[in-house]
């Protein structure tokens, strides 16, 4: 299972992979997560 972290960053969210590494950027939870869940269908 993958591992991602979530911050909040001057308004948005900002998602990282388990490394620390950057992803994207979202404006708000609910789209990071509904885009969390097409990069991990697209990575599979």
């Amino acid at each position: 299972m993958t591992m991602y972290t979530m911050r909040y960053v001057r308004g948005h969210i900002q998602v990282y992979d388990w490394k620390g590494n950057f992803l994207f950027s979202a404006d708000s939870e609910r789209e990071a997560r509904e885009e969390l869940r097409d990069y991990a269908e697209s990575a599979a």
